[in-house]
């Protein structure tokens, strides 16, 4: 039977047997004697009508499915609330027959015994699957009430489980859960990210901003010693490094050194009247081989290129204590070179370390030539005199640059080492001065 067919007819029991009762409450008439209490069962039909079940509206209405499932859920629990008090009011009822069948006990316990037993004998319709005792009856029924009670409880959480589950398609509320949970921790997600952002560009913009404060300092600080005429150079390339004495321990180094080069060409101006021979206005060393590349001029030598310690003769002639405009170009396709005295080329060749690479990280000296990288000078070979201008191209000029050079024409800085104050440092007694102009040193040849 369902829960609501065995509630109608414990429903109807009960009535049944208060209305036969022998005792009454206070304040109700007592039933006459030789009354007796008769157990009769009501057919489901018969009661139906005074419980009505609310309707259940069906699926595919009018109204959205999450409307209707929502409109089920409030009748369910709408009807379980009026079972819940249906059930209160039963077991008043149960208390107050319990009450009346004690009094009919006290009384007279055998006669309603007896006629219990007699009425069950004469074959009435008494409900013949409870027990006989009273006591029982009503234990039996309370244990029936509270079955009731906990089915209508079970079948409530079944169809919150069943609404909140498997009504809503393709579990909508835990995905809707879990696309809010996704959302929240990508707004999070973010957030820490502009976090970070900005704080980057915080630590960017102080940095920036100190990069150009201590640019702008620096400039004033330059500017403030041109106006005072404090600076011995009209810009950072006009200036001259002077070595006086043929030491070892006057000289000056390149700071930056050279790449991996397959073309050169060097330029610089020079005035020297050593001798015999002015010594070596540069040298360039690397582990392995002090005489990457070497100009010198020692004793009654002519003035030799060295290449990998390979040698070429050159014929230039610059020891008269003149200014003179000197480049030198080479390539290491077939060993090529060229030597241009006062833009004017005098002299070229082959064969001079061809195919072979200047080799990259080396030691560039001015007025010194090196036996290991970076020192082991000979005072015989320094170079005596002042030089200007020294700069150093990746690439074989072309003769029309190198004469607009040497005439003043054009001023082209060197793209691997350009002639600057911060970029040359002096060493034992080696210093700089203000150079002349390229105009001046042109009227001096």
């Amino acid at each position: 039977r369902s829960p609501a067919g065995m509630l109608l007819v414990a429903a109807g029991l009960l009535l049944a047997v208060a209305a036969g009762g022998r005792g009454s409450p206070a304040g109700e008439q007592e039933s006459p004697p030789g009354s007796r209490f008769v157990c009769t069962s009501l057919p489901l039909e018969a009661a139906g009508a005074g419980c009505p079940l609310p309707p259940v509206p069906m699926q595919g209405g009018a109204l959205p499915p999450e409307e209707e499932l929502k409109a089920t859920v409030l009748q369910l629990r709408e009807t379980v609330l009026q079972q819940k008090e249906t059930i209160g009011s039963q077991r008043e009822a149960i208390r107050e027959l319990t009450g009346k069948l004690s009094r009919c006990e006290g009384a007279d316990g055998k006669s309603a015994a007896g006629t219990w037993k007699n009425e069950v004998g004469k074959g009435k319709d008494t409900m013949g699957d409870l027990p006989r005792d009273p006591a029982q009856v009503i234990d039996q029924l309370s244990r029936t009430m509270q079955t009731l009670k906990d089915r209508l409880e079970s079948l409530e959480h079944q169809l919150r489980a069943n609404v909140s589950y498997a009504a809503l398609p393709s579990d909508l509320r835990e995905m809707l859960q879990r696309r809010l949970g996704d959302l929240e921790r990508q707004l999070l997600s973010k957030v820490a990210e502009l976090e970070d952002e900005k704080s980057l560009l915080h630590n960017e913009t102080s940095a920036h901003r100190q990069k150009t404060e201590t640019a702008l300092n620096a400039l004033l600080e330059r500017v403030s010693e041109l106006e005072k005429g404090s600076s011995a150079f009209k810009s950072p390339d006009e200036f001259k490094v002077s070595l006086p004495l043929r030491t070892n321990y006057l000289y000056g180094k390149i700071k930056k050194t050279l790449p991996e080069l397959y073309a050169f060409t060097v330029c610089l101006w020079l005035r020297s009247s050593a001798s015999p021979g002015i010594g070596t206005p540069f040298s360039y060393a690397v582990p392995g081989q002090a005489n990457e590349i070497v100009l010198i001029e020692w004793g009654n030598n002519p003035i030799e290129l060295l290449i990998n310690d390979k040698v070429a003769q050159l014929p230039l002639f610059i020891s008269d204590g003149k200014w003179h405009h000197i480049c030198i170009t080479w390539t290491t396709r077939d060993g090529m070179w060229e030597a241009f005295q006062d833009g004017e080329k005098l002299g070229t060749g082959e064969n001079l370390a061809p195919w072979h690479p200047i080799k990259p990280g080396g030691v560039l000296i001015l007025g010194q030539e090196q036996d290991t990288v970076g020192g082991r000078f000979d005072a015989t070979q320094a170079f005596v005199g002042e030089m200007s201008q020294f700069n150093i191209w990746d690439r074989v000029l072309r003769a029309e640059d190198i004469m607009n050079i040497a005439n003043c024409s054009i001023n082209m800085p060197g793209n691997i080492i350009p002639w600057v104050d911060n970029n040359v440092d002096v060493f034992g007694g080696a210093t700089k001065w203000p150079v002349e102009t390229c105009e001046e040193r042109l009227l001096d040849l």
